[in-house]
């Protein structure tokens, strides 16, 4: 099922094969730039394969991150890579789970849609998949829609979506879409030797599927692939020599565009695609930043205070943003990873006393809260730059209720619903709400900035400001006089909705604490104000 106005996009299909893990969000958002570099409109969409409607209800140990898009899509965090490579926002359009199209399609049959028809995989399943592969094309705003199948190749769960590739690229034509496989090229140290077997045995298992990829990536963790190498996967992969692309291990994953420049995997999908390969491609600011961070001229010490932090992915975009705002200033950020659980009164300060800034991570729940607190106190008394995100803006506002304003029982109610001092609180609409995912205050949302501020100056003076929010705890506003006349003051305010987004600590070098996730809209090419100030601070510790 083609639909109308996609004749005109250009497609780009990436699945994956061996193993999970080897990259697909990096190499498609790396052919991304170079397509954008070149003068085309791309965007980038993630089918994922997997029950959940979207990742909101996942835990951040099991899947990483959640990443939130402006419309307020509860998103995987390839979406994250995306942007911040892209430089332009993604929607509830760009990401698509097995969960979401099964929702839709038996929505449909209990509506009648399907007139009492046996409804099955195929067409029906395969169908919405394709609407959907087809939905961003139908905007006329791109060039070309880069497509990212999530999991393996063999897997039960994403054959369905595989199912839809092979239709979408029968329907489409071949002069209208390309399929890329990602594959692994192991190195096996007793032989002292590449194998292609993996890769062969990969394609194999497409070609069963009715897919015959157009270009291999080729994933090698140190060993180049010789022309020996080269020509035996595009031998048994049934594609030209010049369309095995090797994509080596790199310092950093912003030296893929640059790898993947090299090894032209651009200029071979323009060529399958029929379009123009002369157009000058301008990577100068890329190559700048990569440059800078790799040849810093100073470091730092941040400590990073979460409870999900056995996997990093948990928070994936403010580890990129404090490299964003690193690279501002020509500093290295070393990130110092430390489980809120274990921070007590006795050990702190051995945890905390080297680091040049402390920033306490967003989560839910109680476990790690009494922890994130201590980190909190810690730098307030100690005077180290201090950002705090959603719940570590959440946590600032307690430590500062219960040492300052000597409250000693106040709480969020999202950890004690009896507490007697609720300065964190559940909004009205919310005490209702019962259903997790898709339910909290989610996306972008204006912010005005009380003017003189430290936050005003790191704004560059902007009156109102847009970030994005994933939570359902607010700032409780009878407490208000009582934290401005001690010095905690309310900087940026909804004025909507008449909610607090930023508070900043007055007689502090930097103390700072955000409703919002400022992470969530720093890029390569932007670097956000909030990460490049905390940064600066930092360095004048």
């Amino acid at each position: 099922m083609l639909l109308e106005n996609t004749k005109s996009t250009k497609y780009i299909f990436i699945t994956g094969g061996v193993t999970s893990s080897l990259g697909k969000g990096i190499i498609a958002a790396s052919l991304a730039k170079l397509l954008q570099e070149r003068g085309l409109s791309v965007t980038i969409q993630k089918f994922d394969p997997y029950i959940n409607i979207d990742p909101g209800t996942l835990n951040p140990i099991e899947h990483g991150e959640c990443f939130v898009t402006e419309d307020g899509a509860e998103t995987d965090l390839d979406l994250g890579h995306y942007e911040r490579f892209l430089n332009i926002y993604t929607s509830q359009a760009n990401n698509i789970t097995t969960g979401r199209i099964y929702y839709n399609v038996i929505q449909k049959e209990r509506n009648g849609y399907y007139k009492g028809k046996t409804v099955q995989v195929v067409p029906h399943i395969t169908d919405e998949i394709k609407e959907h592969f087809f939905k961003l094309g139908n905007q006329n705003k791109y060039d070309i829609i880069i497509t990212e199948i999530g999991g393996t190749v063999g897997d039960i769960e994403s054959l369905p979506f595989i199912e839809a590739v092979r239709q979408a690229k029968h329907e489409l034509g071949g002069k209208n879409c390309v399929c890329i496989h990602l594959t692994l090229v192991p190195y096996l140290i007793a032989t002292g030797e590449l194998k292609t077997k993996p890769t062969q045995h990969s394609v194999k298992a497409l070609l069963e599927l009715g897919i015959q990829p157009d270009i291999l990536v080729c994933r090698t963790e140190e060993h180049h692939l010789n022309e020996e190498i080269r020509k035996k996967i595009a031998l048994f992969g049934n594609v030209p020599n010049d369309c095995v692309i090797e994509a080596i291990n790199v310092e950093t994953i912003y030296d893929v565009p640059l790898l993947m420049q090299r090894e032209k995997l651009d200029k071979r999908v323009l060529e399958k695609l029929y379009i123009d390969t002369n157009t000058e491609i301008r990577m100068e600011a890329w190559e700048s930043f990569v440059n800078t961070l790799k040849n810093y001229k100073c470091e730092i010490k941040i400590a990073l205070i979460g409870k999900y932090v056995q996997l990093k992915d948990s928070y994936k975009s403010i580890s990129e943003s404090l490299i964003h705002g690193g690279v501002a200033h020509n500093c290295r950020v070393n990130i110092v990873w430390i489980h809120s659980e274990e921070i007590d009164t006795k050990n702190i300060h051995n945890q905390l006393q080297s680091c040049n800034g402390i920033l306490v991570a967003p989560g839910f729940g109680e476990r790690g809260w009494e922890g994130k607190l201590l980190a909190v106190q810690y730098a307030r008394e100690h005077k180290i730059p201090f950002l705090g995100i959603c719940l570590g803006f959440q946590s600032a506002v307690v430590e500062f209720a219960r040492n300052i304003l000597l409250l000693p029982d106040a709480s969020s109610t999202e950890m004690n619903e009896d507490t007697k001092n609720p300065v964190i609180n559940l909004m009205e609409e919310q005490k209702k709400v019962k259903q997790l995912g898709g339910t909290m205050r989610l996306g972008a949302y204006n912010c005005t900035i009380k003017r003189g501020t430290k936050t005003y100056h790191i704004y560059k003076n902007a009156d109102i400001i847009s970030e994005r929010h994933r939570h359902r705890y607010e700032f409780n506003n009878a407490y208000s006089d009582m934290f401005e006349k001690a010095g905690f003051i309310i900087t940026g305010k909804n004025e909507e909705m008449g909610l607090v987004e930023i508070m900043e600590l007055q007689g502090h070098p930097w103390f700072i604490g955000c409703q919002f996730h400022p992470e969530l809209k720093s890029t390569v090419l932007n670097p956000h104000p909030l990460f490049v100030d905390f940064v600066r601070a930092c360095l004048e510790l």
